[in-house]
């Protein structure tokens, strides 16, 4: 059995040798509708995500999506403001409960009991940290964005390209039959 695998592995690896050789160069591509040629420069996304590393929103603005800034700021803000709120709470709570220890009951939460105290603090502990975690996974989404919008820019979208539903009437008992069809023309 290990045998077959090792030969297929082999196989797998000499059949993709040419795509795995293939070296990096800067392709002109020129449509057929415009006169214009189009350089491609494979080092956009790469500066797209590093704007984006350094100035969450830059690398939006470096692609020319501007409406997405926005959304960024927003949803790291939002996050942020979670964190702070949450981190702020907890430790309001651990403050009341360190101070009912030593002796002198802070008033403003005389009406919660110690389990009430600690399961606050768990509470608003647990939430700061996923807030935490959702600052840092919408950063590296804005980074994530802006190097796969930068990337799917270089690709050639013209009136070549097409992807229609067809309805077609089955030869034999003339019910419709839905079909989709992919069309390039060269």
């Amino acid at each position: 059995m290990n045998k077959i695998i090792s030969i297929g592995l082999l196989l797998f690896l000499l059949g993709n040798a040419a795509v795995f050789a293939q070296a990096k160069t800067n392709a002109v591509l020129k449509p057929k509708d415009t006169l214009k040629s189009i350089e491609i420069d494979p080092l956009t996304p790469a500066k797209a995500a590093f704007y984006s590393a350094i100035l969450p929103g830059l690398g939006q603005a470096y692609n020319k999506k501007y409406w997405k800034i926005p959304i960024v700021y927003g949803a790291i803000g939002t996050s942020l403001y979670f964190y702070t709120d949450s981190k702020q709470k907890y430790h309001e709570y651990r403050d009341a409960y360190k101070s009912r220890l030593a002796g002198n009951p802070d008033p403003n939460y005389n009406y919660l009991s110690d389990k009430q105290l600690i399961s606050a603090q768990e509470f608003y502990q647990r939430n700061a940290s996923l807030s935490g975690l959702f600052v840092i996974g919408f950063y590296v989404l804005n980074i994530i964005d802006a190097n796969v919008d930068a990337a799917l820019i270089q690709f050639n979208v013209n009136q070549s390209l097409s992807l229609q539903p067809q309805i077609t009437p089955d030869a034999v008992t003339l019910k419709s039959n839905l079909g989709l069809t992919i069309n390039y023309r060269f």
